[in-house]
């Protein structure tokens, strides 16, 4: 309809009135909205209002306690719609949701939960609270024994003090006694040494007076006044003749440097005289050398006649010009011998070359005829071995037995074609479903009769009822003996379950190293294959590493003696240069050299060393680059040696290791399913009995029950073996059931019969064709393989043909290549033979000509020292040194005379001079004499005064002994005192230690800290031992009121199944419903029906009335219970006392 009661909008509102828990009035209203859309309708909820007398709040959260029961109850036991009022019978896990709901277990489970994890996190903090207050424990420990160590070495301090300060005043004494003896002792010391310096100078004195005494000529008897006049005239005496000597000696000594110098100067003069001479007479040689060589020239040359020897330098000058001009005209000559020797080698070479290229394209062809040869014999070989095996096969196939296998099968395959379509399967299958179908209606009504009379059964019910009551109990009673084995073999499973998942981790863990192994292994390959590729292509695999390096070690090595062969070389050239030019003979033969051969042999070896020289860059290159190799693949040896490690040690190692751990996990994973299997067996058994364990202490009560429920069960079989049956009893019925069951089971194989009939007709029918197909492709592949043979036989003739041809080819080929082989031959030797001949022939011509090179080179040398000799005028030098020297020998004679004459002169004053001296030494020995021996009696007297002075003072040796012993006591009083300042000193630092630790952040307030913490870990102790009684007490008093809600709710069950039994889902669901509200709604004892009756037919509504009428009667006089029933069968109403219940009711009609 496209609108509601001729409306596009209506509203509407439904108002409940009830009294709450505190008996005041209440008044719910809900007001809905239907808007009529385009297509479609659209319902709204506009508001919702609980009106009290006093504010408004929200419905949904207010009306649950507004009737003093929870949400769960007032939606599962109170209201309940209609689609969902058989839900006590549905399946066990929302079932167990919704009595969760009505018994508030989540909440309380919840509340567990959290009280459980305090308890568990409480227990947590309690054992770090502990592990602090130990540690706390032991820092208190630790700072009381310091602060204890700290008071004892103070007052051990102070003890050591006193013990300082007394020694240091008895070392003081000692110290003043030591001074005063030192002092005392100092002063007779150096007394006693003033003694003895005064005897020791005495004694020294006393000798030199006796000396002096002895060595007097005459002693004098004048006085000391007259000796010293005597003494002072004498002295001005000998000053005039010391003067005078003087003045001789600086005389003598000019003409001695005189002389000396013109000593030198005639030794200069003899010296660079004898030089000029060698030199002339060397110049002298030296022209006759030249004019020897410059006639040997001429006359070995042809050059010309020459005048008579000796030659004048013009004449000299003129005839080395012209043997220098003829040295060209060698050198030309050489050059064109090498030209023409070089086009003549070129023409043998070429012929060489023609004939080698001959040969060689005849050898070229004659060995690709063998390769191909080889080849076609090969081929040949390999199709023989097909053809064989083709008629091998071909020996196995018989072509009219499979034609005639063919024939049969296709005669098959027809003849059931036509039995199939005899047999007509599917009318037959069809005609046996529909008698099929009318059995099963027959079973069907008999099977609602049976049900009818097992409904008015309720002594057989009761009595299921008791033996599944009874067998409930005794699964009960069971448990309890299979639950500790269980928990047993629990533990051992858990046990053995850990150890196998150790082990797969040990294989994993092993596994993965083996991985990680074989990885790197394989990554260590990789480089250094790359690295041998990349540094030598000979090379390629890991293989051949040793192979390469041992390669590279032998080419480093050779490259290195090449080097050094010709470095060695190299260095000799310039020493033979030097030998040659120094000695004029040959270094390694020393023959003599001609001068053109000297100039020959140079100029060679200076070749041989400029082409050295790029040689040797070469060599250093290669060696370089040998070494360099070598180093490279050398530093590639220790990845190598690990990767060898790696796969000879370390991966078989893991291996190993691997395979023990998993023979360890096969053995524990096998006793693993030996406990799981005997572990589900057991928990089989245990969960058969009961989802929950029941305490020990409840196995009498249930053992009291089991008989109880014995006796009630034994009971009612005994009444019911008496009890009479109607006029049909339920055997009869079971007995036409059983009979139609066989029937229809019947029909059912033979059903079953044709259809597998008609499968296995099928399915050999499916056969043939397969045969008839495999049979065809046989006989082609047999086709195939026939024409497979003739293919061969053909391609066999062609290529035997075919070798036939290259056999005669290579034949031809041979036979030309013997007279190319000695044709190459000949014209290689001579080849070598003209090479050899034009070298020796060039090789003379070019000594001759460095022959005749050497000798110009020698005449030259010659000319330039000649003509330095007249240049430089040596000769007139000579004659001027000459002059000099006969003047300088004059002048030398001279000097010498002089020298005599002075020399006279001098040694007679000296003779004057010494008759002096021996009367002034007599008076001064006099003198002396009186002064010594006055100096003598000084030295007595003084003496004597100061060994009166030691006698007065005392002895030395008496202060020694004192002072000793004064040193020991100090020294001992000292030993003593250091002792003290050591041990006080150990004392302060422990002290000064043991502040610093205490002033330590981890000892500071640790008094506090450690009352802190052990206030705290007390307090939280006694904290988890409340949670624990709050837990325990809490998890009883549920236990409890579960265990008295459940007891409750059963026996009113039971109380109404026995009353109002009649085997309804409805009736079953209601009471369950009763016996909830009855226990759980004591302030709201409401329970509502919705449409009870939408689902029964008439009699079973009228069985649920009657058993409602007994409900109401039963409860007729509680308070707490009121039923409110809403149903459209105004029949069902009346039954269960429309007006004897009910004041009033309510009826709902809708317009038509």
């Amino acid at each position: 309809m496209s609108t509601v009661a001729g409306e596009t909008e209506t509203k509407g509102q439904i108002k409940l009135r009830f009294k709450t828990a505190a008996a005041k009035d209440v008044v719910c209203i809900r007001s809905f909205q239907l808007t009529q859309k385009a297509s479609k309708m659209e319902f709204k909820a506009i508001e919702s209002k609980v009106c009290l007398s006093y504010r408004c709040a929200d419905m949904d959260r207010e009306i649950p306690a507004l009737m003093g029961v929870s949400k769960a109850i007032l939606e599962n036991v109170i209201f309940v719609h209609q689609d969902e009022a058989n839900w006590p019978l549905q399946d066990p896990s929302t079932l167990k949701k919704k009595f969760d709901d009505i018994f508030s277990a989540t909440r309380y489970t919840k509340a567990l939960e959290v009280l459980k994890k305090l308890h568990k996190d409480q227990n947590q903090e309690i054992k770090t609270y502990k592990l602090k207050l130990e540690n706390l424990q032991t820092l208190k420990d630790a700072a009381y024994k310091l602060r204890e160590g700290i008071a004892h070495d103070q007052s051990r301090t102070e003890s050591l003090k006193s013990q300082i300060q007394e020694f240091e005043t008895s070392i003081q004494d000692v110290d003043a006694k030591i001074h005063h003896a030192e002092v005392t002792l100092k002063d007779l010391r150096k007394l006693q040494d003033q003694i003895s310096t005064k005897t020791a100078e005495r004694s020294t004195l006393f000798k030199e007076q006796q000396k002096q005494y002895a060595a007097l000529e005459e002693e004098n008897e004048d006085t000391d006044e007259e000796l010293k006049e005597w003494k002072t005239k004498f002295e001005e005496k000998v000053a005039e003749l010391e003067s005078k000597i003087s003045k001789l000696e600086r005389e003598l000594t000019d003409q001695e440097t005189k002389s000396s110098f013109l000593r030198k100067t005639t030794d200069d003069c003899f010296k660079e005289i004898s030089k000029l001479q060698t030199e002339a007479e060397v110049n002298l040689s030296l022209k006759n050398e030249r004019d020897s060589a410059i006639r040997n020239i001429f006359t070995s040359h042809n050059l010309g006649p020459l005048p008579s020897s000796p030659f004048s330098n013009d004449d000299a000058l003129s005839f080395t010009k012209r043997i220098i001009l003829r040295l060209p005209d060698l050198e030309k000559d050489l050059q064109d011998k090498k030209k023409s020797n070089e086009i003549e080698l070129k023409t043998a070479w070429d012929r060489y070359m023609v004939a080698n290229d001959q040969w060689t394209t005849a050898d070229v062809q004659r060995q690709a005829k063998v390769d191909l040869k080889s080849g076609l014999r090969k081929r040949i070989e390999d199709k023989e071995n097909e053809r064989n095996s083709l008629e091998l096969q071909i020996s196995n196939v018989d072509i009219s037995h499979i034609n005639e296998r063919e024939k049969n099968m296709r005669t098959e395959m027809e003849r059931k074609k036509n039995l199939i379509a005899e047999r007509d399967f599917e009318s037959n299958i069809t005609q046996k479903q529909t008698e099929l179908y009318s059995i099963e209606q027959k079973i069907k009504a008999l099977t609602q009769e049976k049900d009818i009379m097992v409904g008015d059964s309720d002594e057989r019910v009761k009595l299921s009822l008791k033996k599944s009551e009874l067998e409930s109990q005794k699964r009960k009673h069971r448990k309890m003996a299979v639950t500790m084995e269980f928990d047993d073999l629990k533990n051992k499973s858990h046990e053995a379950e850990q150890e196998v998942k150790m082990l797969q981790t040990k294989i994993q863990e092993d596994n993965n190293n083996i991985s990680k192994l074989r990885k790197d292994m394989e990554s260590r390959k990789r480089y250094i294959e790359s690295k041998i590729k990349a540094l030598d292509r000979q090379y390629s695999t890991i293989d051949s590493y040793l192979k390469a390096l041992e390669t590279a070690k032998e080419k480093r090595d050779v490259q290195k003696s090449k080097y050094n062969i010709a470095d060695g070389m190299r260095q000799m050239f310039d020493p033979f240069e030097r030998v040659a030019r120094a000695h004029h003979v040959c270094p390694c033969c020393e023959r003599s050299f001609s001068a053109e051969e000297e100039d020959e042999f140079v100029k060679k070896q200076r070749v041989k060393a400029s082409t050295s020289a790029e040689h040797m860059k070469v060599l250093a290159v290669e060696s370089s680059n040998a070494d360099s190799l070598f180093q490279q693949l050398d530093k590639l040896r220790l990845a190598y040696e690990e990767y060898i490690k790696m796969g000879k040690e370390t991966i078989p190692n893991a291996e190993r290791e691997l395979k023990k751990h998993s023979e360890e996990l096969d053995q524990k994973s096998q006793a693993l399913d030996d406990l799981l299997a005997v572990l589900a067996q057991i928990k089989s058994e245990k969960d058969s009995i009961d989802v929950l364990v029941q305490p020990i202490e409840a196995a009498d009560r249930l053992f009291q029950e089991i008989q109880a429920c014995q006796k009630q069960v034994d009971d009612l079989e005994y009444k019911l073996s008496f009890g009479g049956q109607g006029v049909k009893s339920l055997e009869d019925i079971q007995s036409e059931l059983n009979t139609l069951q066989i029937t229809k089971d019947s029909l059912h194989n033979e059903l079953e019969k044709l259809r597998d009939d008609q499968r296995y007709m099928e399915k050999d029918m499916s056969n043939i064709k397969d045969r008839l197909h495999a049979l065809c492709a046989e006989k082609v592949q047999a086709d195939n393989v026939f024409r497979d043979v003739r293919k061969a036989e053909e391609e066999l003739e062609r290529l035997v043909e075919e070798k036939s041809q290259v056999e005669l080819d290579e034949k031809y080929l041979k036979e030309t290549i013997g007279p190319l082989s000695r044709e190459k031959d000949k014209l290689l030797n001579e080849y070598n033979e003209l090479k050899a001949k034009l070298n020796l022939e060039y090789e003379e011509q070019s000594k001759q000509k460095m022959s005749y090179a050497q000798e110009v080179d020698s005449i030259q040398k010659v000319a330039f020292k000649i003509k330095e000799f007249h240049d430089l005028k040596k000769g007139e030098k000579l004659k001027e040194l000459q002059e000099k020297l006969s003047f300088s020998e004059l002048e030398l004679q001279k000097c010498e005379a002089k020298k005599q004459h002075i020399l006279s002169e001098l040694e007679r004053n000296r003779d004057v001079i010494r008759s002096r001296d021996k009367l002034r030494r007599n008076i001064e020995d006099n003198l002396n004499y009186r002064k010594t021996k006055a100096e003598v009696d000084e030295l007595t007297r003084e003496i004597e005064s100061l060994e009166a002075n030691v006698l007065r003072v005392g002895g030395i040796s008496t202060f020694e002994s004192e002072l000793v012993k004064l040193s020991r006591e100090r020294e001992r009083l000292l030993s003593e005192l250091n002792r003290c300042r050591g041990t006080m000193s150990v004392y302060e630092s422990n002290i000064s230690k043991n502040k610093v630790d205490l002033k330590h952040s981890q000892y500071k307030d640790i008094d506090k800290r450690y009352f802190d913490q052990l206030i705290q870990l007390k307090t939280s102790e006694m904290a988890n031992k409340d949670l624990d009684r709050y837990y325990n007490a809490l998890d009883k008093a549920l236990m409890r009121f579960h265990t008295l809600k459940m007891e409750e709710i059963n026996k009113i069950i039971r109380e109404l199944w026995q009353q109002t039994f009649l085997c309804r889902p409805v009736l079953a669901s209601l009471i369950i419903r009763l016996a909830l509200a009855e226990t759980f709604c004591l302030n709201c004892g409401i329970l509502a029906l919705d449409e009870p009756t939408t689902n029964l037919d008439g009699p079973n509504a009228e069985s649920l009335a009657t058993a409602l009428l007994k409900i109401m009667e039963d409860r007729r006089g509680q308070e707490n219970f009121q039923l409110i029933v809403i149903t459209h069968d105004e029949r069902f109403a009346q039954l269960i006392g429309q007006r004897q219940h009910a004041e009033k009711y309510y009826r709902v009609t809708k317009d038509d």
